[in-house]
């Protein structure tokens, strides 16, 4: 008898131990547990901690409530100004409701993959390559709130979403790269005509200087000798004084005044009738008597 009993108990401990090691659930700290028995959910959610269910008739699903990080496959797609360009991104979400997310959606991780995909290529199509290279949080911005609208009824919110590289034809790099060079060309070619202009400026202020005062020059000439002489090459600097230059040009000037051809003189020679013979006479044209004969010489 006492042997039977204690095959009895023996067979209740082993039973115990079986159910307790089929029934026991152990939920982590970032875990809820959704319970399912017989398909139907069964009250709220589960805690982290230690917990039972009933074996062979309840389900336990676990879901991750932290902060999930899945990268979004490259994209190939086509800009508003009819651009290819291939984009990849990653998101950050995280579940909000355990129970939407078992019940509504049958794999919210896949369902948010194929939604990131969708949502990404439909806004490459709305933005500009200028928009999309420099412009991105405003992208990421459009991006997330596309995303979190459907997500929100699966028990998901999107945390955040990052486009994380941009790749372009090499027939469009190399054109970038050529705007951008001639861009930088121009922007020299400006800053150098705004310094020759100012440094016009101050030279017409120092010829304005060096006019009241003739010995400027000359000091300023002997300045500019010192320093050429200073450096070590073969150059001649020869000062040629600015008056001697001034007194060639005015006896040039002088000698041509000189060599200009003089406006012919008319010489009138009158010859009388009356017995006082020829007399020679320096008259111009117009005073020409009508009486007797005039001869131009």
């Amino acid at each position: 008898m006492l042997e039977a009993l204690l095959t009895v108990l023996a067979l209740v401990g082993v039973g115990t131990v079986l159910y307790v090691a089929a029934a026991a659930r152990v939920i982590r700290q970032y875990e809820r547990g959704v319970v399912l028995r017989f398909g139907r959910l069964m009250g709220s959610v589960r805690g982290p901690g230690f917990t039972m269910v009933v074996p062979v008739v309840d389900r336990m699903h676990k879901v991750n409530m932290q902060i999930v990080t899945m990268p979004v496959p490259a994209q190939d797609g086509i800009t508003r100004d009819n651009v290819t360009v291939r984009v990849d991104a990653v998101i950050y979400f995280k579940v909000v409701d355990p129970v939407d997310a078992i019940i509504r959606v049958e794999d919210y991780r896949f369902a948010v993959s194929q939604m990131a995909q969708t949502s990404l290529r439909s806004i490459l199509g709305k933005s500009n390559l200028d928009e999309l290279l420099s412009n991105r949080e405003k992208l990421n911005q459009g991006l997330e709130l596309m995303m979190d609208s459907p997500a929100v009824e699966w028990g998901v919110t999107i945390d955040r979403v990052e486009i994380k590289d941009v790749s372009l034809p090499e027939g469009m790099k190399r054109s970038m790269a050529r705007q951008a060079e001639a861009d930088r060309e121009r922007r020299s070619r400006l800053i150098n005509a705004d310094a020759e202009l100012q440094a016009s400026k101050k030279l017409a202020q120092a010829a304005a200087v060096m006019s009241e005062q003739p010995a400027a020059l000359q000091l300023r000439l002997l300045q500019t000798v010192v320093a050429v002489a200073a450096e070590k090459n073969s150059t001649l600097v020869l000062p040629f004084p600015v008056e001697l230059l001034r007194f060639l040009e005015r006896a040039g000037d002088h000698h041509q005044d000189q060599d200009a051809p003089q406006p012919a003189r008319t010489t009138a020679r009158t010859t009388d009738n009356g017995p006082g013979g020829e007399s020679p006479l320096p008259v111009q044209p117009s005073h020409v008597k009508a009486a007797g004969t005039v001869r131009l010489t």
